[in-house]
């Protein structure tokens, strides 16, 4: 599907509708009727989609209303179903849409509501950042305890009110700190991006209590917990923020870093899977 025909073009779209229409044709082409958990494969993390189970089928997310190409370097573009060791469905989405991209909200969290329509009930959400904390390096996997949510935009509409109160499962972060006890976990703050946060806006994300800074999650965060999903959100720390970071910040070192920090993060990820 290209973008010249996305449903999402139309403003009177039903975007529930679109993401269940999605969700048939997953199960159209991977033949599986149902998927258990959901993982977002952010900057860094595509490898953990190797050691999760045996792969049953791999398919161009464009194949699926909807979905457009990734704009990013990084974002494999593509959808898979993989059956795990214990019998679980993991729908595998390597197809990103960034905030910055300009498509709109809905087009940037209906990964996410596809997810929920297949039937998956637990939404993983990776993604590569800036860190705040001094005591970090690039390369480590931290995970998100909550966000802030710098967009100004939401994709909720009209007068749906959702709690936000434990937002990433608790439970989960329990659950991957029994895997990995060196787990640190920090705030994520999602500006709109596509440039890089100045070190201003690093102090003020710090004041306010954040600890990384990168340009997406915290949108399809949102979503998944209005479908009523458990969360579960991970962040390579590539690089740490500007201003604690005295070199240019750059995409070539985000994915340099993702590169390096990959065979270790993806092992952790796909036992965190095994074990849900």
């Amino acid at each position: 599907m290209s973008d010249m025909t996305n449903p999402f073009d139309d403003p009177a779209a039903d975007p529930f509708a679109i993401a269940a229409q999605a969700a048939d044709d997953i199960a159209r082409i991977t033949g599986v009727e149902h998927h258990d958990i959901a993982l977002t494969l952010g900057s860094g993390w595509a490898g953990a989609a190797e050691l999760i189970g045996e792969p049953t089928a791999t398919f161009p997310a464009t194949d699926v209303t909807g979905f457009g190409k990734p704009a990013l370097e990084g974002h494999v573009g593509t959808l898979r179903s993989i059956l795990t060791p214990r019998g679980k469905r993991v729908l595998v989405i390597g197809a990103r849409t960034h905030f910055y991209e300009g498509h709109g909200v809905r087009r940037v969290v209906h990964s996410v509501r596809t997810a929920a329509a297949t039937g998956a009930r637990t939404m993983v959400l990776t993604n590569g950042a800036g860190g705040i904390k001094r005591t970090w390096k690039p390369g480590i996997p931290v995970l998100i305890s909550d966000h802030i949510n710098l967009t100004a935009a939401t994709p909720l509409e009209g007068a749906t009110f959702i709690d936000l109160t434990d937002l990433y499962s608790l439970r989960l972060r329990d659950l991957a700190r029994s895997i990995d006890p060196s787990l640190d976990e920090g705030v994520y703050c999602q500006f709109t991006g596509p440039q890089y946060e100045t070190p201003a806006e690093v102090q003020m994300a710090k004041t306010i209590g954040g600890h990384m800074v990168g340009m997406s999650t915290a949108l399809e965060a949102i979503a998944a917990r209005q479908s009523k999903m458990e969360i579960l959100g991970f962040t390579l720390v590539t690089n740490m923020a500007a201003g604690i970071q005295t070199t240019p910040l750059s995409h070539e070192e985000v994915m340099e870093a993702g590169r390096q920090a990959g065979p270790v993060i993806s092992s952790l990820l796909a036992r965190v899977i095994g074990a849900l």
